[in-house]
């Protein structure tokens, strides 16, 4: 068969190389949503739940908040506002020591999807995009990256700063927010949006972060 050919089924056309789920007529929203890079002053960034007594059971905690922490950091730099949610802290204890800094927002809830919390909604400023790590991936990360979706909101997912307590549940909720409207990002290529040049003021320091 001519790889250049488009599969043909009784009511849809598809690309060749894509999912079924893919018409070809997204063809071209698909692109437009690729195209658009995440910029510093039309972003907000959320972390999940990055408790006390949730994170040592979350598969490659450590990397996943140095991820979290990079991105806080950067985000501050660049003036970028951070949000961080925690899921019934009498019970999981306070955001990890060091990842907040008292200028950051933080919101206590017991709904798994934050946009289902009394205040959450007015609390993020309108027309941001949403930056979001987080834990678990496939419980609070889940639920409230397609409450934002719903919602209409621009919704990146870091997938280096997403974590839960096993493998499959992590990939799956991914796979899940993805087919939703997610967009799945690294800190990296974050960070590097957010600046957009080498002249950045901040680059040097910013890079280290990475380092």
């Amino acid at each position: 068969m001519d790889s250049n050919l488009s599969i043909q089924s009784t009511n849809q056309t598809f690309l060749p190389g894509t999912r079924a789920g893919f018409h070809a007529g997204n063809r071209n929203n698909l692109t437009r949503g690729c195209m658009k890079l995440i910029t510093a002053d039309k972003s907000l960034l959320l972390l999940v739940d990055f408790q006390q007594k949730l994170m040592p059971a979350i598969e490659q905690s450590e990397s996943i908040l140095k991820n979290a922490a990079a991105l806080a950091h950067a985000a501050r730099l660049l003036k970028v506002p951070v949000f961080a949610t925690e899921q019934a802290p009498d019970r999981l204890g306070q955001t990890v020591t060091g990842l907040l800094e008292p200028q950051d927002h933080v919101l206590h809830k017991h709904h798994f999807s934050a946009t289902l919390e009394v205040g959450f909604n007015p609390w993020l400023p309108p027309g941001r995009d949403v930056i979001i790590g987080g834990c678990e991936a496939h419980i609070c990360v889940l639920q409230t990256a397609v409450g934002l979706l719903t919602q209409g909101r621009k919704v990146y997912i870091v997938d280096d700063a997403l974590g839960s307590r096993d493998a499959r549940n992590r990939q799956l909720a991914i796979e899940r927010m993805v087919f939703n409207g997610a967009q799945r990002v690294t800190t990296e290529m974050v960070l590097f949006e957010w600046m957009r040049t080498s002249q950045h003021p901040n680059f040097k320091e910013i890079q280290a972060l990475i380092k």
